[in-house]
């Protein structure tokens, strides 16, 4: 990819001598925020936290593929930067030289570096690593806030140039490439495709592995391997986004889903010295993760994209020291006595031991009765609008099923892509189940048709081109209508995602939502477990002590961003509650053995900020 294609003309390029990257042309008015140089009296703050080392000229300080050992602040020397990917390719991208500093938000987490760094002649650095970048980012706020701008400013760069991650081989419509850019795209990960209709790389890698339809698309990952159609967890093991350590550490807080609910546990939670465990099968955002844009959410008054925000949280997480296991299946959950620690059994055979578990695995967006569903899953069939949903429609027609918010967001950002949106509702308003400023900005536009009382009874195409018509009939009249339609975008509400519950003792309600507060008390199940502890369950505790659920999991639940955000912060206070007190039931129990809870005493009555 050439420099113009990148965002910077060839001259400007030139008048750099190419020791700066081409940063997309949405970050060059930012350059001095993505290559911040730090004074002396900067580096000299941050000694404290690291070790000097020096390397030789040709040294590696860090290489594609392998955890990062934190961040290089360089005090003499150059070093230069390059990306590379599986297909041999390896193009410079920038030399850093006194003052400046190596890394992004990988970091954070110990996942591997995206790009190579070698020394340019004899280099003196100071290396901090993740655990103390994070306390300095802590105790000198204003120096760790440029520093965090940074890292994140240059993942975005990485995403938007693919740099660093594996190249998807198939063609647009093809389901697997669809799947693993919407993983990689909701993990934050970079990426880049190649159509074989377009690229001649892409022909001869399809005719050196000959894969059949079903193999695709190949997947080049840096190190040079190549999977044919991998499921997620077999492309998240290769890039090392999934660890495969033994959880080892007796968790404080272990929170199962990383949409909104679970994410704001963790960032309260983390920065209050708890240690935390977030897992999530798939990616962090949830559902919320998906919406093209949130506007009714506070502080934006513009907007924003949940992918944006739930990063941002995501990354605020681990800034305070949350531990991220993503993706990371829950099998079941498991007590075996009272007062003892909690486990979690994991799909593939690890286990996680905790104090408390946060159950914040929120819904699953939920499957219309339709013979030949599955068949078109990803073929035509979506739960969510993204740019890579969006990129497929460009000037065809859409038909969107749903009434809530979801709904009508998507369809608000595919009007901007699709010729025609045509939104189907099983009920007589929308007042009821979607904001009216969504309401309002669909009436207002031309091109979406609003079909009340309407459902989908049919669904036609075939293996080889997908979804090809849909069939739909209006219920008051039952007049039916068919119609070339190769997208079809369901939003149809959701159901709970507790089958992991299954057994464990924990309550849910006859929807399958997790039930929470004071009432369980007085059941005959748990009265007498409850009787047991002394207290009355905390307001999102379950039937079972020591067990929360937040966010949409939780019945009675309101359905929105803010609340999920609001819960997922307010449950904390009783996190502490909960260890303050099985802490003080310990030691009485036992004076010698009792330790310390990672709260201050008389702090566990409030959210501390």
């Amino acid at each position: 990819m050439d420099a113009r294609a990148l965002g910077i003309h060839a001259s400007r390029a030139h008048s750099l001598g190419m020791r700066f990257p081409p940063l997309p042309l949405n970050l060059e008015s930012r350059r001095a925020q993505v290559f911040p140089v730090l004074d002396a009296r900067d580096r000299e703050r941050m000694q404290r936290f690291g070790e000097v080392r020096r390397f030789r000229e040709g040294a590696c300080l860090a290489a594609a593929g392998r955890p990062s050992p934190g961040l290089l602040v360089i005090a003499q020397g150059r070093v230069a930067l390059s990306r590379r990917d599986g297909l041999g390719h390896s193009v410079p991208i920038v030399e850093e030289g006194p003052g400046q500093f190596l890394g992004e938000v990988a970091l954070l987490s110990g996942r591997p570096a995206l790009v190579d760094a070698h020394a340019v002649g004899e280099v003196e650095a100071l290396v901090i690593p993740p655990h103390r970048l994070r306390a300095l980012f802590v105790a000198e706020a204003d120096l760790g806030e440029r520093i965090m701008r940074a890292l994140i400013l240059r993942r975005v760069s990485l995403i938007q140039t693919g740099a660093g991650g594996p190249v998807l081989v198939g063609p647009p419509e093809c389901a697997g490439r669809v799947r693993l850019e919407g993983f990689l795209s909701r993990n934050g990960h970079p990426y880049l495709v190649l159509d074989p209709a377009r690229d001649a790389q892409a022909v001869s890698l399809l005719a050196r592995y000959s894969p059949r339809a079903e193999e695709l698309p190949l997947a080049v990952c840096p190190d040079g391997s190549v999977l044919k159609n991998p499921s997620e967890s077999t492309i998240a093991r290769v890039l090392g986004l999934l660890s495969e350590v033994a959880f080892e550490t007796l968790y404080d807080v272990a929170v199962v889903g990383a949409g909104p609910a679970g994410l704001a546990t963790a960032v309260y939670a983390a920065s209050e010295g708890l240690r935390v465990l977030v897992l999530d099968q798939r990616a962090f955002g949830g559902q919320a993760g998906a919406s093209s844009r949130i506007e009714n959410y506070l502080g934006f008054p513009t907007g924003i994209t949940g992918q944006a925000l739930t990063a941002r949280a995501f990354v605020q997480a681990q800034k305070f020291g949350a531990e991220m296991a993503i993706p990371a299946e829950v099998a079941s959950l498991r007590c075996e006595a009272s007062g003892a620690p909690l486990t979690l059994e994991l799909t593939d055979g690890r286990k996680v031991s905790a104090r408390t578990v946060v159950v914040a695995s929120g819904a699953r967006y939920r499957r219309p009765a339709l013979a030949n569903l599955g068949q078109f899953e990803s073929r035509g069939v979506f739960y969510w609008a993204s740019p890579i949903e969006a990129r497929m429609c460009e000037g065809e027609e859409v038909v969107l099923v749903g009434g809530g918010n979801s709904a009508g967001q998507a369809a608000v950002f595919l009007v901007g892509h699709a010729r025609r949106v045509r939104v189907l509702v099983r009920g007589q308003a929308l007042a009821e189940s979607m904001s009216s400023y969504l309401i309002e900005r669909m009436a207002a536009s031309p091109h979406i048709e609003l079909l009340m009382e309407t459902e989908v009874t049919g669904l036609e195409g075939s293996k080889e081109r997908g979804l090809q018509r849909v069939r739909w009939r209006h219920r008051p009249s039952g007049r039916e209508e068919e119609h070339d339609v190769r997208h079809l975008f369901l939003f149809i509400g959701a159901d709970p995602a507790t089958e992991w519950l299954t057994g464990c003792g924990v309550a849910l309600d006859a929807k399958g939502f997790v039930r929470t507060g004071a009432e369980l008390r007085e059941e005959p199940p748990q009265a007498a477990t409850w009787e047991a502890t002394g207290r009355t369950p905390f307001t999102y505790e379950t039937s079972l002590p020591g067990v929360f659920a937040i966010g949409d999991v939780r019945s009675g639940s309101v359905k929105r961003v803010g609340t999920a955000i609001g819960e997922g912060s307010a449950v904390v206070a009783q996190l502490h509650a909960y260890l303050a007190s099985t802490a003080e039931v310990e030691s009485r129990r036992n004076p010698a053995s009792a330790r310390g809870t990672s709260l201050a005493e008389g702090e566990s009555d409030h959210v501390r900020m």
